[in-house]
């Protein structure tokens, strides 16, 4: 805690953090609950690209008896993300055994990397069901739980993979931009019910990301230069933060990376407008301002928004509400 900041708590609140058995999802877990949350630590441990088969309940069990014995409250759940009837069962457990549901870190996730040629849509699919399916299933659960106590968080889990990009995931990347798009939308769907949704881009070391060799992703010598910040530790405080009452941000996404977090958005160029349409041969002409991000651009709150900015552009007043 710096700058005389008032402490965050998590009690009495019922936490579900999906794919908690390792890595991100275990750091986020014993940080919620030493400060005082009931935590669900769910985990299929399963193999890490998806794969079905040696699927153990060891990973989830380990982390409940860390937090247990530092004295604090876990419940450990075993059922996969990546169908509505397993997201369905990961809330009802915490409705089971704490009565509530207040907040939901979507973590849990597989991955598959290689060159486009190489994968395939059976690749794509099985990363889109855990990733995309696994937040929609828990999400879609604990909604009107949340709903009808006025109150939730929802956290969901993107990737510089989804929102940047990389040349060996186009799979993963798919599907984390695919996350990206899902909280975007219940973030304008659950603010009215005081529902939050926010997105991580964590860089760390966990059991997915730990068997990738040098390379495989592209070479990447700044990442090389700096392992000692890829500990899961560097986010715990951000999925803490995001999680809890204290956040009153929505729509937000956050890069954890290197030390260093900063928010992620969507800007748009002030680009080039005409009354008729453009042909090919316009466009080419304005290239250079359509691309022109120094001479302004406007970071919409939504796809509502980019019509009011460029009608206030544009100089065009909207009808009168009926």
């Amino acid at each position: 805690m710096e700058g005389g900041a008032m402490p965050i708590s998590f009690a009495g609140q019922a936490i579900v953090i999906t794919g908690a058995g390792g890595g991100l999802g275990r750091a986020y877990a014993l940080e919620i609950a030493r400060r005082g949350g009931k935590v669900v630590v769910n985990d299929l441990g399963g193999a890490t690209d998806g794969v079905p088969g040696g699927e153990s309940s060891a990973f989830a069990d380990k982390v409940v008896d860390e937090i247990r014995a530092a004295g604090g409250t876990a419940v450990a759940n075993y059922d996969s993300v990546a169908s509505q009837a397993g997201g369905d069962a990961i809330i009802a457990c915490a409705l089971e055994n704490f009565g509530r549901i207040d907040a939901v870190i979507a973590n849990a996730g597989t991955i598959r990397y290689g060159a486009f040629e190489d994968l395939t849509l059976d690749d794509l699919n099985a990363l889109l069901a855990v990733h995309v399916g696994g937040s929609w299933s828990v999400a879609h659960a604990a909604w009107p739980h949340m709903k009808a106590q006025g109150y939730g968080r929802l956290v969901f889990t993107t990737s510089s993979g989804g929102t940047l990009g990389n040349a060996s995931l186009a799979a993963y990347g798919a599907a984390k931009g695919a996350v990206m798009g899902l909280m975007h939308n219940l973030a304008e769907a659950g603010a009215p019910h005081g529902i939050l949704c926010n997105a991580m881009m964590p860089n760390a070391m966990s059991r997915m990301t730990i068997d990738i060799k040098p390379g495989e992703l592209g070479e990447n010598r700044w990442s090389a230069a700096m392992p000692q910040y890829f500990d899961p530790a560097y986010t715990a405080g951000l999925a803490t933060f995001l999680a809890s009452s204290a956040c009153t941000s929505h729509h937000g996404i956050y890069s954890m990376l290197g030390g260093r977090l900063g928010r992620a958005f969507i800007g748009i160029c002030d680009g080039h407008a005409q009354d008729t349409p453009m042909d090919a041969e316009t466009i080419a002409a304005n290239w250079a301002t359509i691309n022109d991000d120094q001479g302004g651009y406007a970071i919409p709150a939504n796809n509502t928004d980019e019509f009011r900015i460029v009608a206030e552009q544009r100089g065009v007043t909207p009808p009168a509400l009926a």
